[in-house]
């Protein structure tokens, strides 16, 4: 199972309480898993990736094993203990602005 933490206003637009665990058939990469969490979730559709090219939002971060991942590659396997289900892939939202 992928854990998956998401910030709280994506958990309230797809009505979540907590972490949201997946299960991934073949390779797990980001866009499995964002492809997978947005089947289960339709709401949020565009508040991650963008809906027209399925690019990262501008201010929006990917971190796994205390690493950003938010620039690797969308179809770059994600790290061992993510798949393994022992840390969580979080999605963050970055701040700007000074």
């Amino acid at each position: 199972m992928i854990r998956v933490h998401l910030p709280a206003h994506l958990r309230t637009i797809a009505h979540i309480d907590g972490e949201v665990e997946l299960e991934l058939d073949g390779a797990v990469t980001q866009r499995a898993l964002l492809d997978a969490l947005e089947e289960r979730y339709p709401m949020l559709r565009g508040t991650i990736r963008e809906h027209g090219t399925g690019k990262r939002r501008a201010f929006v971060r990917f971190f796994a094993c205390e690493e950003d991942l938010s620039h690797e590659e969308p179809d770059a396997p994600l790290p061992a203990p993510v798949v393994a289900g022992t840390e969580p892939f979080l999605v963050m939202g970055a701040m700007a602005g000074g």
